[in-house]
């Protein structure tokens, strides 16, 4: 959630860390007894790391990145690639962005504006994609659905209930205490800007007010402990009012039994034989639907323009298709959305979403098992309510297992867990769902900057965002070695790592720290470095 004040600290442990050697060298295993032999980064990160973390070498800058500048500078250069189709299924994609406008896949079988299936692929006028929600935006969640509707068996429905339930009571309260501390932090701004004569202030001054009034001293201290919030109150505002944004969303539309966001898009969304519905444009709608948005950029923005930031991969087209509402997907929308990507050449499909009820998953295997049939690789967000996958309690869908820890229906799919940019003990973000069988390997996801809606740029968290790091490493091995199969590629991922003995905190809980080999099944970080040298080797094997 972006409404956390997320924290993290720095604690030692033990690494084995897989280096290459240098050129198209065999990988070599270079033990490392204790992390501080390596110089350990101690300072906070410039607004330069910050904005780019994520791209960064563990060993060289001493932080968890994915060592992505190490790639391009000694193994990419100036090779030539294959260009590699990434289907980004998600919200909207802003289609005018500075940093997104010239990687964009585009249909050549369709001429734009006709009104035509020109390509005969069934989509009308679909030039960089799909959108499969026409209009609509805002949407309930699936257990909210479930109720409303009195969809599935007995057992499903009172468990669908219950939670309905529990959330409303908690966003309720939530949004009311939200409400209550804007309230008194737009006061105590209004009163220490009076006091001070000034529109704008500073942290030390506020600090520095020396007074006997007792109801400016309450002010003062309100805004002294928003400092621990962010560094400015207009920061500390605009986090407020996104709150209270939030909880009404949540409270207006995902819970709410008698909202309707399907309604104007028309069709049938239980029937997955009812087609035709949607449009062939799948831009955002408003400028908050930025999820999509965001999610391109880090797999693909733009690298050589001077704008903004670097996606992880050149090369690369980006497929929108417009699937995902502000609310939970619908299963018939994802299952041909997958089609679609498979069908029209996408060789990836990022999937940055995810629910904990799914009563049409059926559909989205049969799906899944498609794009499996057809060589395209599917990067899977693991959810970000810090849960544990491998509890049946806990679903994340969609999946590749019909059921916690069976077997994999297909091998296409990684899951992906979100870290944040110190390494140590905090180094899984707080909010990350993990699992030993269910969460294939972890990537940077915490405070990750990429594009937004109208040419802006802004850190967002995730595991919504460590999935297309992963996506743009996975494309950057299909471009320069296409002989790889998407399996191979699933498997280069997952071993090419780096690995970790170090013990770490999970759901921002000490009581829960596990060795981080114990939270995923591959107990590695990806490593961009690490995975194009052993796709190189692979490559020549074939």
């Amino acid at each position: 959630m972006t409404f956390k004040n997320l924290k993290s600290a720095f604690y030692g442990g033990l690494i084995m860390v897989l280096l290459a050697g240098c050129g198209s060298t065999a990988l070599v295993l270079t033990p490392i007894e204790k992390i501080d032999t390596v110089p350990l980064k101690i300072a906070e990160l410039t607004e330069e790391e910050s904005e780019s973390w994520g791209h960064a070498d563990l060993i060289s800058d001493t932080i968890p990145g994915i060592s992505l500048n190490k790639a391009y500078d000694e193994i990419i250069k100036n090779k030539k690639g294959k260009t590699v189709i990434v289907a980004v299924l998600d919200s909207g994609i802003d289609l005018d962005h500075e940093d997104l406008d010239d990687v964009l896949w585009t249909n050549k079988g369709e001429r734009p504006g006709n009104g035509i299936d020109d390509d005969k692929n069934g989509y009308i006028d679909d030039i960089h994609g799909y959108n499969f929600l026409g209009e609509a935006y805002n949407e309930q969640l699936e257990y909210t659905r479930i109720v409303k509707f009195k969809l599935g068996d007995a057992a499903i429905q009172e468990k669908a209930k219950t939670k309905l339930q529990e959330e409303i009571s908690t966003n309720t309260q939530n949004k009311l205490r939200y409400e209550q501390i804007l309230s008194s932090v737009k006061a105590s701004d209004a009163a220490v800007k009076e006091h001070l004569g000034k529109d704008a202030y500073s942290k030390e001054d506020v600090t520095a007010i020396q007074t006997e009034d007792q109801a400016l001293l309450q002010h003062v201290a309100v805004l002294k402990q928003m400092y621990s919030i962010d560094d400015t109150i207009p920061a500390v505002l605009k986090h407020l009012n996104e709150g209270v944004t939030y909880f009404t969303e949540r409270l207006d539309y995902h819970f709410n039994v008698d909202f309707d966001g399907r309604k104007i898009v028309g069709d049938d969304p239980y029937d997955l034989m009812d087609l035709g519905y949607g449009n062939g444009n799948p831009k955002n709608r408003v400028k908050d639907e930025s999820h999509g948005t965001h999610v391109a950029g880090i797999i693909a923005a733009e690298r050589d323009n001077g704008l903004g930031i670097k996606g992880v991969a050149n090369n690369v087209q980006i497929m929108s298709i417009r699937a995902v509402p502000n609310g939970d997907e619908y299963d018939k929308d994802i299952a041909l959305g997958i089609r679609y990507a498979v069908d029209n050449g996408a060789q990836i499909i990022n999937a940055s979403f995810g629910k904990s009820f799914s009563l049409d998953s059926d559909w989205v295997f049969d799906a899944i098992k498609y794009a499996a049939a057809n060589d395209v690789l599917i990067v899977h967000a693991a959810g970000n309510d810090g849960l544990d996958l491998d509890n049946p309690e806990n679903p994340n869908y969609p999946n590749d297992q019909i059921d916690a820890n069976s077997s994999e229906i297909a091998d296409n799919v990684i899951t992906i867990g979100a870290l944040n940019g110190k390494y140590g003990s905090e180094m899984v973000a707080s909010f990350s769902n993990y699992g030993k069988m269910n969460v294939d390997i972890f990537a940077p996801g915490e405070k990750i900057y990429s594009t937004m809606p109208e040419n802006e740029y802004e850190f967002q968290n995730g595991t919504s965002m460590a999935a297309p790091m992963v996506s743009g490493i996975a494309a950057l091995i299909r471009s320069y070695y296409p002989k790889l199969s998407a399996s191979d590629v699933k498997r280069i991922l997952m071993d090419s790592g780096l690995s970790s003995n170090t013990s770490v905190i999970l759901s921002g809980d000490t009581e829960k720290s596990k060795p981080f080999n114990d939270v995923t099944k591959s107990g590695k970080i990806v490593n961009a470095y690490n995975a194009l040298i052993m796709a190189s080797n692979m490559s020549k094997s074939l």
